[in-house]
């Protein structure tokens, strides 16, 4: 039985409300997380293992999320599980508080990697299975509506912004070592919102006899794997942004008053695109992941050159609405594009594990490299060179003459 359209529009504010919730928490985690860990003794080495775990779980979590929603149908309650196993992982960061006379705490990095791979494995299923079902209901004949989905992922980026704002006053008060309780208290949230969202019954789910249909034709695709290539080059370029741009910014003598308005810059203006992005965005996919590919190159260009100019450094973060924003939307309409029906969670799962767990690992590292041996400025010049990568791969796509999109 076919999907009622009108309930399925009406899923799009809880869908919303989960999407705030979870990248509240993830705002959260990438802000504030590293002060607790730091809190328990451990020295950068420690701070880099555990600040990679969370790309590392990417890699693999997210595909395996896909495959059993893929296989199994109900993507809903796969989220819903994913959302109760989330907080119980995060629920024993209450386990380990500093100065119990626990045995195991003469080796806290062991069980706060652990704990945190837990956390991570289990919301990586959260987003993907989410951006699966959502791109369902906002696509006909297989192109993606980018204004209904933008008014969906909006919401992502202001939960985003209003906890990393209201945390930093939360801890200013009351102290990093309140970040455990904070963190479950926002997984809560996001489990709370799983259940706002109601269950889809979209055709998915096969009877026994039915093979689930296989990936391979779709990665066989030329044009595809040009494209994917492309993503990964310019998220790779974006690593540069996640993982260095404050310490990049403290080392040109920014204080934390330029450091926080140039990430206040880049959050608001990502707000505003995903909001009015419908006006500008239309089915041609490959020209958009081009011109943010090469968006990126001059951002990245431009950080590294002149960072140390307050005027630049904003202009370059507001051109997080293109780098980011709209490459982000184009990356869901490829992917909804190639992976229709029973392969659409493993699709998104895809982008997720490839498109960001892969950059994540190769950018910490390779930019941890960077950093030592040539300065902070490397890493963004390094950035714009790969940006530019992504720009020839997103048009080398194009040229392919097996395309879906006309």
């Amino acid at each position: 039985m076919p999907p009622d359209p009108h309930a399925a529009r009406r899923a799009l504010p809880a869908f919303a409300a989960l999407s705030a919730a979870y990248f509240a928490a993830l705002g959260l985690f990438n802000l504030y997380a590293p002060l607790w860990f730091k809190s328990w003794g451990l020295g950068p080495l420690g701070l880099g293992v555990l600040a990679a775990v969370p790309s590392l779980t990417r890699l693999l979590g997210p595909y395996l999320w896909g495959w059993w929603a893929d296989r199994h149908g109900e993507r809903v309650r796969w989220i819903r599980r994913a959302c109760a196993a989330t907080w119980v992982f995060a629920l024993l960061y209450l386990w380990p508080v500093p100065g119990l006379p626990l045995a195991w705490q003469a080796e806290p990095l062991f069980w706060l990697a652990a704990i945190t791979a837990g956390v991570f494995l289990s919301n990586a299923g959260i987003m993907p299975l989410g951006e699966a079902v959502v791109s369902q209901i906002v696509s006909a004949d297989g192109a993606l509506n980018a204004g209904a989905y933008g008014r969906v992922r909006v919401w992502g980026s202001v939960g985003f912004l209003c906890s990393v704002l209201g945390f930093g006053v939360w801890f200013e008060h009351m102290g990093v070592g309140t970040f455990a309780p904070a963190l479950l208290l926002i997984f809560t949230l996001v489990w709370a919102t799983s259940y706002w969202t109601p269950l889809q019954h979209d055709g998915v789910r096969a009877s026994q006899e039915e093979a689930m249909p296989s990936m391979a034709p779709v990665l066989a695709r030329p044009e595809f794997r040009w494209a994917l290539a492309g993503i990964v080059f310019t998220v790779l370029a974006h690593m540069a942004l996640y993982a260095f741009l404050s310490l990049y910014l403290t080392a040109l003598g920014h204080g934390p008053a330029v450091i926080g308005a140039a990430w206040g810059v880049s959050v608001a203006v990502e707000i505003v695109w995903f909001w009015f992005q419908g006006r500008w965005f239309g089915t041609a996919i490959h020209p958009w992941l081009i011109a943010t590919s090469l968006v990126s190159a001059f951002r990245f260009a431009l950080t590294a050159a002149a960072g140390m100019h307050l005027w630049v450094l904003l202009l370059a973060q507001a051109l997080h609405a293109l780098s980011f924003a709209a490459q982000h939307t184009a990356s869901v309409a490829l992917i909804q594009q190639h992976f229709p029906g029973r392969l659409r969670a493993r699709g998104q799962a895809l982008y997720s594990a490839v498109g960001y767990g892969v950059p994540g690992v190769l950018g910490s590292l390779g930019g941890g490299w960077l950093a030592q041996h040539l300065g902070y400025q490397s890493i963004f010049w390094a950035a714009s060179a790969s940006a530019l990568i992504g720009a020839m791969c997103a048009w080398r796509a194009m040229k392919m003459p097996n395309l879906l999109e006309k």
